[in-house]
């Protein structure tokens, strides 16, 4: 048997044995089994459709959906005062089953609860406003509950206007000068919170916020007559607030107190500095006994209280002739005062007293008188000698020269000074006088502001450590005065504004200072030092521009005129950034280029300048770099190698064309044409060119017979002009020339061989 539980489906095996013994029992089992079974069905359907549709509320029978709900506010949102006013809050649902669901509904006014009520029914529900106040303007919202679904509508506002007039009663309209009155303003019919205001004399003199619709306030009045009294109200709803209009009004009257003060003052016709004065101030009739009132009497004078008691108050003191002040005697009674006053008019016994310094300024240490002198006195009731003068404090060093003067020596820092006179018990004191004792200046000093360039304007500065001002400083060049310039404070110099066109002229300065009539104090002698513009800038290259080869070292010194210390910079035409800078206190330097190369030809330049930021520049130099020697010798060797070669390769080749003889013997020789056999005909020189025979023969070892070849023989010869000779020999029977190729150096023979057989004649070569 199944059983369900909590929506779970269990089997009981106890109920499996019983089916199996009792066969018709087992059918019933079935089919009630099947019965069960159906209904797990339907609930679990329920379940999943309740699951999957969350927007439908599902209970065993029905489902239902709230589709809207929405306030009106009938007969408009905008209503008048009075006017019966009804919320109406309707909601649409939709319902499976036939029987209305039950709900709870609730208004809200700008988010606060105001009604709330359950209902079994469809209908709409209503929320009446009878006579609608202007508190109830507000925004309005409905909120529905069913089996805990919510819904909200939209707020609507609901706005109404008109304030009934409010309505004052006082409780007196008579009264005397300390009697309270009571006062109650109300606002008819209105509601909410609600702000009050009193006037009197159209002066608002109360105001008070209640949750109410009436106010009640008590106040006394300030003074006597006549005065009228009204209120009004604003009804506050957040954040605006709606006032009424004035209500009506109510005049009071208020009579004065019989009970005054009384101010007495006992003295002479004419009062002086010194007299005695006795002020009583006193109460004047009095009020009815059956009405308790506490009095105070006040005795003033000025802003100090005299005295002071309940019925009668006396005071004494002198006379003093200060700024007219009025005596006061003030009466209290509860919330009333009565006051009267006096003015007594005393006359000054002598003039406050003035203290005055000579001379007007005083340099420390020096001496000063200090005259002290009332200038008016009452000549009826005192003399001039009366009048004592004093000092304070009165340690100071200063001696008493006469009443009212006082001479001595300036203290050396500032000091305050007051002067007392005194007569008949009377004594004033003058102002304050405070002495500044100037102080003498000191020797100056003389200085350069900034740099000192030679025939450029620089300025001297003069300035002294101590002194007070106005100081006056001078300038002085050869002790002849040049311009004078006054300080008069702190901030301020003195400066002047010079042009030197010599080194040495800078001594020539000096300054002088004064500030009092003591003579001028004079400066040392000005020490500064003067920078010299550079000039004559050189530019030296080391070694000689014509001796500049490869591997050098190359130095190129930079030199000039002016005042060290000097910035030299390097340049190469082409090169916009210097190649080397260099500072030094000297007027020259160098800049190294080792190891030279070919690369290092071009055109260079230098610049200085020093302090007087003034930049001089060299003239250029063009620089060559020559090949170096050890080159220029392996290229001659190199040269001389090849042109020996050349030589070789020549000589082999006219070898190789040399006319071979038979014999091993080599004659070179020449025939010249036959000279005449006289002197005569011997110095004249033919005009035809003489012909050389030239044979290449062998070298012998063994001396061979030359001798002239005849014309004729079938030798082949080599015919060549013969170049101009110098003093040659002749002879009758001619001259010959010859040659032996083979040796280190050809032998010229002068001589006339023998004529041997004619088989001694070497034998032509074919």
């Amino acid at each position: 048997m199944h059983i369900q539980t909590d929506g779970h489906t269990t089997f009981n095996p106890a109920y499996s044995h019983q089916a199996v013994d009792l066969q018709d029992s087992q059918q019933q089992e079935r089919q009630c089994s099947s019965d069960r079974m159906g209904l797990l069905l339907l609930l679990t359907s329920s379940l999943l459709s309740s699951y999957f549709h969350p927007g439908i509320v599902v209970d065993a029978q029905r489902s239902f959906a709230i589709r809207n709900i929405v306030l009106s506010l009938e007969p408009s949102t905008n209503v008048t005062r009075d006017t019966n006013v009804t919320v109406r809050c309707k909601a649409i649902v939709s319902s499976s089953g036939s029987e209305v669901l039950s709900r709870e509904y609730t208004i809200y006014k700008d988010s606060q609860k105001v009604y709330t009520k359950n209902s079994s029914t469809s209908e709409d529900l209503l929320y009446p406003l009878p006579g609608a106040r202007v508190s109830n303007t507000g925004k309005y919202r409905c909120k529905i509950n069913i089996e805990g679904k919510e819904r909200t509508s939209e707020a609507t506002k609901l706005t109404v206007t008109g304030l009934s007039k409010p309505v004052l009663h006082l409780n007196k309209y008579v009264v005397n000068e300390e009697e309270e009155v009571t006062a109650s303003c109300t606002a008819p019919g209105e509601t909410g919170s609600i702000f009050f205001y009193f006037y009197e004399d159209s002066k608002e003199i109360l105001e008070d916020r209640v949750n109410s619709n009436q106010l009640e306030a008590k106040f006394r009045f300030s003074s006597i007559g006549h005065h009228t009294i009204n209120c009004a109200y604003a009804v506050l709803i957040i954040p605006d607030s709606f006032k009424s209009e004035q209500s009506n009004m109510i005049t009071v009257s208020v009579k004065e107190l019989s009970i005054t003060p009384v101010l007495e003052i006992f003295s002479q016709s004419r009062v002086y500095e010194g007299d005695q004065l006795n002020i009583s101030c006193t109460i004047r009739n009095s009020v009815n006994s059956s009405v308790h009132i506490t009095h105070n009497l006040y005795l003033s004078h000025g802003t100090k209280l005299l005295s002071s008691g309940e019925t009668k108050v006396n005071h004494s003191m002198v006379a003093l002739a200060k700024d007219p002040v009025d005596f006061e005697c003030r009466l209290e009674m509860g919330h009333v005062d009565k006051v009267t006053t006096k003015m007594v008019s005393v006359t000054e016994l002598f003039s406050a007293p003035t203290l005055t310094m000579s001379p007007a300024e005083v340099f420390q240490k020096e001496y000063m008188t200090l005259t002290c002198k009332s200038e008016n006195y009452a000549s009826e009731r005192i003399t001039r000698e009366e009048l004592s003068y004093t000092l304070k404090p009165p340690d100071i060093p200063l001696t008493s020269m006469k009443p009212g003067v006082f001479s001595g020596k300036a203290l050396q820092f500032d000091f305050n000074y007051t002067c007392v006179a005194q007569a008949k018990g009377i004594m004033k004191h003058s102002d304050t006088l405070t002495v500044y004792p100037k102080v003498s200046v000191s020797i100056p000093k003389i200085s350069v502001v900034g740099k000192a360039v030679l025939g450029q304007p620089f300025r001297i500065l003069c300035q002294s450590d101590t002194g007070s001002f106005p100081i006056n400083y001078t300038l002085i060049r050869d002790y002849e005065q040049l311009s004078t310039t006054t300080v008069k404070l702190p901030p301020q110099e003195a400066l002047f504004t010079v042009t030197i066109s010599r080194p040495d002229e800078i001594s020539k300065y000096m300054c002088r200072a004064k500030n009092n009539h003591r003579e001028a104090l004079l400066s040392k002698r000005l020490n500064a030092t003067v920078i010299v513009p550079l000039t004559d800038p050189t530019l030296t290259v080391l070694p000689h521009i014509p001796e500049i080869s490869e591997g050098d070292h190359l130095y190129l010194i930079c030199g000039t005129k002016g005042s060290p210390p000097v910035t030299f910079k390097w340049y190469r035409d082409g090169n916009k950034q210097p190649l080397f800078t260099t500072t030094t206190d000297k007027n020259n330097t160098h800049y190294q280029v080792s190891h030279l190369s070919k690369e290092h030809s071009g055109t260079y330049y230098c610049e200085a300048v020093n302090h007087a930021n003034i930049v001089v520049r060299s003239e250029k130099v063009t620089i060559e770099v020559r090949m170096a020697l050890w080159k220029k010798a392996v290229i001659g060797g190199v040269c001389l190698v090849v042109v020996s070669m050349l030589v070789v390769a020549c000589v082999l080749y006219f070898k190789s064309k040399r006319v071979r003889v038979v014999r091993a013997a080599v004659s070179v020789w020449s025939e010249r044409p036959p000279e005449a056999a006289n002197d005569e005909e011997s110095s004249v020189v033919s005009s035809e060119p003489d012909v050389e025979y030239t044979e290449v023969v062998h070298p012998q070892p063994v001396d061979t017979v030359r001798v002239p070849l005849r014309k004729g023989t079938d030798t082949v010869y080599s015919e060549l002009k013969n170049l101009p000779h110098g003093d040659a020999d002749h002879h009758d029977y001619g001259s010959v020339e010859y040659a032996e190729l083979n040796s280190d150096r050809p032998e010229i023979s002068h001589h006339l061989p023998e004529a041997h057989d004619p088989q001694d004649l070497p034998v032509p070569v074919d």
